[in-house]
């Protein structure tokens, strides 16, 4: 049974591109979008929910098991990447690309750091799907979407390249076997055109 790997609803902060804490939660359009998540995801028999312990992936998580009855654990390994000192921040107040390969924020984690730990919680998940009976929904972050898309997940041609921002709900359907082959890539069909991320909302984190 597949991977499914998994960005959280939307926020209000993601919105309005601000960098945001742990605490942020889903706002009225991130509730809705995760339900909606929710309901696709009853197709995939999920077995078991892994997700970050933030609260924007927590409240995704919920709501796809509230759809699906499947269990929920949780793993710091798969929180965002940590900005320090500048969360809470307005991107336009920032002055700096914080997305820079070369960018080290105050107080959080530099590039190296963030890859080294979504390596490790990746190990992880892939260990935990060889147990699980039914498919294991990993809901996390953009940044990590990013980061296993780009390095440890094996992308077909005719899927695209891997994105750079990552759609609010968007699912990743993987091979649970190396090389862990993409089956369906950052995917927004169970959302309608309301519920759809504009383009803030693809830019937040």
């Amino acid at each position: 049974m597949p991977i499914l790997l998994i960005r959280h609803g939307e926020t209000a902060l993601n919105a309005a591109r601000v960098v945001q804490p742990p605490d942020t939660p889903l706002n009225e359009r991130g509730v809705a979008q995760a339900r909606r998540l929710g309901s696709r995801l009853v197709h995939f028999e999920v077995g078991q929910i892994l997700t970050s312990d933030h609260a924007r992936a927590r409240m995704t998580a919920e709501c796809v098991q509230a759809a699906t009855g499947a269990p929920i654990e949780f793993d710091p390994g798969l929180r965002e990447r940590n900005f320090g000192d500048i969360r809470g921040t307005a991107y336009a107040d920032l002055g700096v690309d914080l997305f820079a390969v070369d960018y080290a924020p105050p107080g959080g984690e530099v590039w190296e750091d963030f890859h080294a730990r979504v390596d490790a919680v990746w190990a992880r998940v892939t260990d935990l799907a060889e147990t699980v009976t039914g498919s294991l929904a990993v809901v996390t972050h953009g940044l990590v979407c990013r980061s296993l898309a780009e390095r440890r997940l094996e992308i077909l041609e005719e899927s695209g390249n891997a994105p750079e921002r990552w759609g609010n709900t968007a699912l990743t359907v993987i091979e649970s076997v190396r090389p862990w082959r993409v089956q369906l890539l950052g995917c927004t069909a169970h959302l309608d055109l309301e519920l759809t991320d504009d383009s803030a909302a693809l830019s937040g984190l």
